[in-house]
């Protein structure tokens, strides 16, 4: 354990529904992230946008977790709290941000790709004036439809989306990390508790692979 990059580093995770509810990938990736060395506290707010951390806003549900501890529920009195602050009371070595299917406004016609960049150098310019190192994770593999209409073209725009606009922040490609359909969905869009799991330890053996200056930098 100790040889991983991860070792002794304290990460903040920041997620939209996917880490908001019982049962998805909070505890999943927070138990992989710990099994590497890291410190983690993890903190989902359903629906937020990248902009909306720039900002206090009210969500329908969030969840927060400290390492392997229990997760707390939030329910409809969730929020999100600015970037600048929760760095400040955490002081992560690194900020990883698990969000992408809700800025990918899948039930829309065309992407909303003006707003959704100013959204996401918003957010990656505030983490980068504090001089904190971060992770993007984009969007994974879903399934055609559902309530949030989820397909196979808008998720791939919006990982390439990311990919090119997420610096200086490293980029991991969910999208790499299965293949379409591997992993079950309950709504075409969040998995089974099988499928939060695999992509949960996905995630930490991708950033496990990540240049170590990527992950601890000058702060």
């Amino acid at each position: 354990m100790s040889s991983s990059v991860l070792a002794g580093l304290t990460l903040l995770v920041l997620g939209e529904s996917h880490m908001s509810l019982q049962n998805h990938l909070t505890e999943p990736l927070n138990a992989a992230l710990v099994a590497k060395g890291a410190k983690v506290h993890s903190i989902g707010a359903c629906g937020a946008s990248a902009a909306d951390w720039l900002t206090t806003k009210k969500v329908d549900c969030g969840a927060v977790q400290d390492n392997t501890g229990k997760l707390l529920l939030k329910g409809s009195g969730a929020s999100t709290t600015p970037i600048k602050q929760l760095i400040a009371q955490s002081k992560p070595d690194v900020v990883v941000l698990v969000i992408g299917d809700t800025m990918a406004s899948y039930d829309k016609p065309a992407f909303p790709k003006a707003w959704a960049w100013q959204s996401v150098t918003g957010l990656t310019k505030a983490i980068s004036e504090t001089g904190t190192r971060c992770v993007w994770v984009g969007p994974a593999w879903g399934k055609v439809g559902g309530m949030y209409k989820k397909n196979d073209a808008r998720t791939q725009l919006m990982s390439k989306f990311l990919a090119a606009n997420v610096a200086p922040c490293s980029y991991i490609d969910s999208l790499n990390l299965s293949k379409p359909g591997q992993w079950v969905t309950t709504d075409g869009q969040h998995f089974t508790v099988a499928g939060y799991k695999a992509w949960g330890n996905a995630i930490a053996d991708a950033m496990s692979k990540l240049p170590a200056d990527k992950l601890k930098g000058a702060k």
